[in-house]
């Protein structure tokens, strides 16, 4: 993806070279006697036009690239993206005419002058029509980009989860870079239904959108539900796809049935609002224990992580991937029953996405083939897993860095941290364990998750001997 600001500079460098360098150089004294002479031009008037023409090609590969680079987001993005042709090829028309008029006048004599003025003229007509057909076709994207969205609140209610937010969350705080996910602009006040639920009021915010609290009027059910916005995507097509794929993954998610994988009740959508009913449930997530002094006790932790093994290779076997394992979404329910959240809600977060070449995840847990946005499978979410259990057992997390990028490029390419030096207490078959399911390729991994249960079942009893 392009970076604006740095596109934004070279461009208007680029700008400025076509437009000042042919006049200042070719006023040199050197200029004057240039030995190469073009269309019977002189020396300095052949300077001119080959540093403007020289100066117009990398914007014309500048505007080119950003173009195609440029994510289409519905927002600001998309609407620059579609005025940089006709802003570029104005630009380029304007300097070519002045050029032409200060050093081609035999170029004019050879067009004809009234033909020439008619052609120009003809040519700013059409480029203007362009430009004021792109502006006005994404004004609404432009006016999206200026509209202030509501800020992100963070709330915990009992039996429900708003630990998924945008941008970095509490543990970067302690430079620690955390969850990136988007999280999508939701409207002012709570719908009073969706669908056949009653909402009774907004729970916090997660990778999707808002989370309410509902209930079930029909079966007197409790419910937490999960939204996304479905009225941000302005392609007419797009959008059929982008609800075929929610409805697809929700429908996929919702066949689970695992007394550890927190249950989706129903998926449906309301007045361009998509949202997912699912079980609530009260407890803490692991999240409160995978930092000291609050680590679990190495006879508690090692059978909550098989037993999240253990259901995650459920779900793989249903061709659902998790895609963000991490202590946020495992919940030990308050009869200490091990809850795995948000199942596929990743996936389906994307259906909301207009930009291309998007990861979404959560940086400290995500696999290299997550990073390098390879297609994943259920040994991506072992190694998540991993990174988990290595937080549960030291406090920190296996890869640390000083920002996002460093930390990506550390997952990808720099080896994990010993356990052993940590936790010199840790039997050896624990560190076997972990350093297999922390492999960067997922061929040297376990092959599937109920392996890795396997593994930590037998740790167990290493430690009950």
């Amino acid at each position: 993806m392009i970076n604006a600001s740095s596109w934004a500079v070279q461009y208007v460098l680029v700008a400025l070279v076509a437009l000042f360098a042919g006049p200042v150089l070719s006023k040199l004294p050197a200029a004057q006697s240039f030995p190469l002479a073009l269309f019977g031009l002189t020396g300095s008037q052949t300077i001119r036009l080959i540093v403007v023409g020289t100066g117009l090609v990398p914007l014309c590969i500048l505007s080119l690239r950003a173009f195609r680079q440029m994510p289409d987001n519905g927002r600001g993005f998309s609407f620059l993206r579609q005025l940089i042709p006709p802003i570029t090829t104005l630009f380029i028309v304007i300097v070519m005419d002045k050029t032409i008029q200060v050093v081609g006048l035999s170029l004019l004599d050879a067009v004809g002058s009234i033909r020439y003025t008619l052609t120009y003229a003809a040519s700013l007509t059409l480029i203007g029509l362009w430009l004021t057909a792109a502006w006005l076709l994404h004004l609404d994207a432009l006016h999206r980009f200026f509209t202030k969205p509501m800020p992100s609140t963070r709330r915990q209610e009992p039996g429900s989860r708003a630990e998924d937010i945008d941008g970095i969350d509490q543990e970067q705080e302690r430079n620690e870079p955390e969850n990136v996910t988007h999280i999508l602009t939701t409207q002012n006040s709570p719908p009073s239904t969706l669908g056949r639920y009653k909402v009774l009021k907004e729970l916090g915010r997660g990778s999707m959108g808002v989370v309410y609290l509902g209930k079930d009027p029909t079966i007197q059910r409790f419910v937490a539900i999960k939204t996304m916005r479905l009225d941000e995507i302005d392609d007419h097509d797009k959008l059929q796809e982008v609800k075929a794929r929610f409805f697809r993954e929700a429908e996929s998610t919702g066949r689970l049935s695992h007394p550890n994988i927190v249950t989706i009740f129903d998926a449906g959508e309301e007045s361009d609002l998509g949202y997912i009913a699912m079980e609530m449930i009260q407890g803490t997530t692991l999240k409160q224990w995978s930092r000291k002094p609050n680590l679990l006790p190495l006879e508690k932790v090692i059978p909550i992580l098989a037993t999240v093994a253990e259901a995650m290779d459920y779900a793989h076997q249903q061709g659902v991937v998790h895609r963000d394992i991490k202590p946020a979404n495992i919940m030990l329910t308050t009869d200490e029953v091990v809850k795995i959240m948000d199942f596929g809600i990743a996936k389906m977060a994307t259906s909301s996405k207009t930009q291309t070449n998007i990861v979404l995840g959560t940086p400290t847990y995500m696999s290299p083939e997550q990073i390098a946005g390879k297609k994943v499978d259920g040994r991506s979410d072992i190694f998540s897993l991993a990174v988990v259990m290595f937080e549960l057992l030291t406090g920190r997390p296996p890869f640390t860095a000083d920002n996002v990028s460093a930390l990506l490029f550390a997952i990808a390419h720099t080896p994990h941290l010993s356990v052993k030096a940590i936790r010199p207490d840790l039997l050896p078959v624990i560190k076997e364990v972990l350093d297999r399911a922390l492999q960067k390729d997922p061929v040297h991994r376990y092959r599937r998750a109920g392996e890795f249960a396997m593994e930590l079942r037998s740790c167990l009893e290493g430690l009950a001997a």
